[in-house]
């Protein structure tokens, strides 16, 4: 190595153990010594977590990997002080205890299904597998003590969706990050269309759930296949939250007798409220809305040619549909949809 990589490995070591988190005897001993091998056996530090030991040794054992690597010439110091950095943060975020690690990115609202008639959500884009892990497993422990107090009172029993716990916008390599997370307070389930991830908390079984009553009938229709994952998006979220739904996909304008050929399923006394998603001119909501008698939630969809401008057309012509009764929603935003729908027949 040159004096210029000696100097910049010099440097790495001491920011490792001057860190809080690499300040463990045993990973000081590999350190002072040189290599992995020399430190490895050193397993009587004394501490008053085993696992955490264990887990800062690992840790080392990758450091030390790395910074091998750097000394044969095939890995640069910069990089490898990027990858160490990188794999520190992670590490420390997983050592913390449960609430702390969450209070430093998240502030969960539990209440707001009391409060605003519908759960929070996770909106996962953007987030790492171990927040939403963190997240999922919080509102999991919510629920669960929700139904120990109320298995504890003689009040009427808690609600399906204050026990609804969902995550949207999760891709497949997402979810496979996700799954590989311990989590403590229930299971997961991956709906892939809908690129929803649910959890069912462990105080919850299957039996109890298929036995409480529904909230309500709700209608999902699309026009086009290519909208029906923002219309999964919208059915799994209500039928997460204990509500009956209805797909009736694939039934856009282009050949009307296909919606009305649905008409019998769209206008069932059991109905409260008809769900349309829609790209391109986005014309069905209207339609559809002008054959029922129950309040349509619109969503319109980024399906479309250029002149679409990624479904901003389809929601200007929702916007400005002639029949009564419609509400319209973000773009792609099923989830947003759903909620709409279940604020509207909550009540009933």
């Amino acid at each position: 190595m040159t004096i210029s990589s000696r100097n910049s490995l010099t440097k790495l070591l001491h920011k490792f153990r001057t860190r809080r988190f690499y300040t463990h005897r045993s990973f000081n001993s590999i350190v002072g010594a040189g290599g992995a091998g020399a430190g490895a056996a050193d397993t009587t530090t004394s501490t008053a977590n085993g696992q955490d030991f264990l887990q800062r040794r690992d840790s080392a054992t990758v450091v030390f990997q790395l910074l091998e690597k750097v000394e044969m010439g095939a890995l640069s110091p910069k990089d490898a002080e990027n990858q160490i950095m990188r794999f520190c943060q992670e590490s420390t975020l997983e050592s913390r205890a449960p609430g702390d690690a969450l209070k430093s990115f998240a502030n969960l609202d539990h209440r707001r299904s009391s409060r605003a008639g519908f759960p929070e959500v996770i909106f996962a884009a953007g987030k790492t597998p171990q927040q939403i892990a963190a997240i999922l497993d919080d509102m999991a422990d919510n629920v669960n003590k929700l139904v120990l107090e109320d298995d504890n009172s003689n009040e009427r029993g808690i609600e399906t969706y204050h026990k609804t716990i969902l995550a949207t916008r999760v891709d497949d390599t997402l979810f496979e990050q996700i799954s590989k997370i311990p989590l403590k307070n229930g299971k997961i389930t991956y709906h892939k269309v809908a690129r929803i991830l649910s959890m069912q908390a462990s105080s919850l079984q299957d039996s109890q759930l298929n036995q409480e009553e529904r909230k309500g009938k709700v209608v999902v229709a699309c026009a086009g296949t290519t909208d029906v994952p923002v219309a999964e998006e919208a059915a799994i979220t209500l039928e997460a939250a204990g509500c009956e739904v209805d797909r009736i996909y694939d039934v856009g304008v282009a050949g009307l007798h296909r919606i009305i050929n649905a008409l019998p399923r769209l206008r069932d006394d059991e109905v409260d409220c008809v769900i349309v998603c829609a790209g391109m001119d986005g014309a069905l909501p209207s339609v559809v809305a002008g054959l029922v008698s129950v309040p349509v939630v619109a969503v319109p969809t980024s399906i479309g040619y250029g002149a679409c401008f990624g479904g901003l057309s389809a929601m200007l012509t929702m916007l400005n549909s002639c029949a009564p009764g419609v509400g319209v929603v973000n773009i792609d935003n099923g989830f947003g949809g759903a909620a709409l729908a279940f604020k509207c027949i909550s009540k009933k």
